[in-house]
Order: structure tokens, then C-alpha cells, then sequence
């Protein structure tokens, strides 16, 4: 399970390659918009896309966080700017790729992070719990990724890097379904089917289509309450940190152009399941 899209503070630790926009230059002249940008993975990565060279569109629904974030790219010698949306709401995909493009003039980098996880038996749910898990886990990202695609297929074609990348977050929850997260799970399985069909469609042109699976994740929606029954014992200091799912997305698209990594699931060591 994994979650950036709730609330908890912009904090972004160091890790051992270092910080800091310009530390690297694989996607030097890139952009990137990256969706649940405010917290954990989203955050995270955006600070991981940075430290690369690339100029971020940060997208969440609190932008008072958003805010900090760009503050803090800014003092690393980054760039980016926030967009405040809910991408639960049908007209917000295509607001927040159009004004990435206006900000920057071109957009090569997108990655669909935001997502929302409520755990129940079936019988006890609320349904309104499952309309948000399916509006934000799925159908937000085929909005943003058909919103964004003209301008992938753009940037493959004319872009420095020939080559661009869409990359998707989902869970180990899309491939084992367990019990008390059906819908969860439902939407993340969903997730995993719509990122190959799309893959094959459009990687003759240019575009990688990528498939991040974390298992048991530290972030405010598996900190405490019902998600950390998903860690069915496995002691929170041996779970990956955002950080990791950090490292693991910047790995996918700083790949040459000839080379696609379509899939990765990351687990905990001690995570069996």
C-alpha cells in the first residue's frame, strides 16, 4: 500500500546521492508535472526529478504545502512552480497539463502519484470511500494521462532527450488482493492493465510507459489507523521510506532512450506478500 496524496508536512530527507537542483543532468531541460506532489512519494520525487535537472509542475489539493515544496526546490537550485487541484474532479486534468505547458513550454516527464486508500470489509464500507478510491486511483489517471500524451508524443519527437516517460504509482495491493482493501485493490489492478495496453500503443513512438509497485510504504495514510492492518505484522521500521520510491522512479526515467523500464515492484526485505 501507498499513499502521498494525504496530509502530512513537505519534509524531504537527504539521502546519500545528495540534493539539490543541478546535482545531475539526465533530464537537464525536462519537465515534469508530477500529481500529489504535497507529501510523501509525490514530494519525494519531485525533489528526486530536481536533483536531476528537471523543471517540476507540482499538482495536490493543499497548496500551502505545494508552496513550501517549490521554496525548498527553489534553495537547491531548482525550478517549479505549484498548481493547486482536486483530480478527483473531472475538469481539473486538463487545466493542470495545459498550464504546464503555458508555465514551462513543454512537458516530458509525467507522473501519476496522487491517490486515496480507504480499508473495510465490504459489508461495512462506505460507498462514497469507494467512489474516491476510483475517481483518484483510476480514472484521475487516464484523465491526466490522456491530457497529457499530445505532449509526451511532442516531446519524444523534438526533445532533446528522444525520449519521454509516463510513469504511474500504484501497490503490491493491484496484485495480491487481500481482504478488508478490495476496492483498493481493485483500482490499482485496474491501474496495472490500462499502463500496458497503453505501453503498447504508444512505445513505438517514443513514449516508456512505467509501473511502480511499493509495497508497505511509510506515509501518513499507512502511519496509524486502519491502512497499517496492510503490514499484517511487519514492523514500521522496516519499511521502505518515500525516499526509496524516490530513488526507484528517478532509476525508470533516466534510462537512454533505447531502454524501458516498464515495471518495478519494490518491497520491504522482510515484506513477504
Amino acid at each position: 500500500m501507498n499513499s502521498s496524496a494525504a496530509g502530512e508536512s513537505v519534509t524531504v530527507r537527504q539521502d546519500a546521492s545528495g540534493t539539490g537542483g543541478g546535482g545531475g543532468t539526465a533530464l537537464s531541460g525536462s519537465v515534469a508535472l508530477v500529481t500529489g506532489a504535497s507529501s510523501g512519494i509525490g514530494a519525494a520525487a519531485a525533489v528526486a526529478l530536481a536533483r536531476e535537472g528537471c523543471s517540476l509542475a507540482l499538482v495536490a489539493r493543499r497548496g500551502e504545502r505545494l508552496e513550501q515544496l517549490t521554496k525548498t526546490i527553489g534553495e537547491r537550485g531548482g525550478a517549479s512552480f505549484a498548481l493547486t487541484a482536486d483530480l478527483g474532479d473531472a475538469t481539473q486534468a486538463r487545466r493542470v497539463v495545459e498550464e504546464t505547458v503555458d508555465h514551462f513550454g513543454r512537458l516530458d516527464v509525467l507522473l501519476n502519484n496522487a491517490g486515496f486508500g480507504a480499508r473495510g470489509a465490504v459489508e461495512d464500507s462506505d460507498p462514497e470511500d469507494w467512489d474516491r478510491m476510483v475517481d483518484l486511483n483510476f480514472t484521475a489517471v487516464l484523465r491526466m494521462s490522456h491530457a497529457a500524451l499530445p505532449h509526451l508524443l511532442h516531446a519524444a519527437h523534438d526533445g532533446p532527450r528522444g525520449v519521454a516517460d509516463l510513469v504511474t504509482v500504484s501497490s503490491v495491493a493491484g496484485r495480491v488482493p487481500r481482504k478488508g482493501n478490495s476496492v483498493y485493490s481493485a483500482t490499482k489492478h485496474a491501474v496495472c492493465s490500462f499502463s500496458e495496453a497503453l505501453r503498447q500503443e504508444v512505445t513505438g513512438r517514443q513514449v516508456r510507459v512505467g509501473l511502480v509497485e511499493p509495497g508497505m510504504t511509510t506515509t501518513e495514510m499507512t502511519r496509524g489507523g486502519s491502512q497499517a492492518a496492510s503490514a499484517h505484522g511487519l514492523p514500521p521500521e522496516s519499511w521502505l521510506q518515500a525516499e526509496d520510491i524516490a530513488r526507484v522512479i528517478t532509476f525508470m526515467v533516466t534510462q537512454p532512450p533505447h531502454m524501458a523500464v516498464n515495471e518495478i515492484t519494490v518491497r520491504p526485505t522482510a515484506q513477504e506478500h
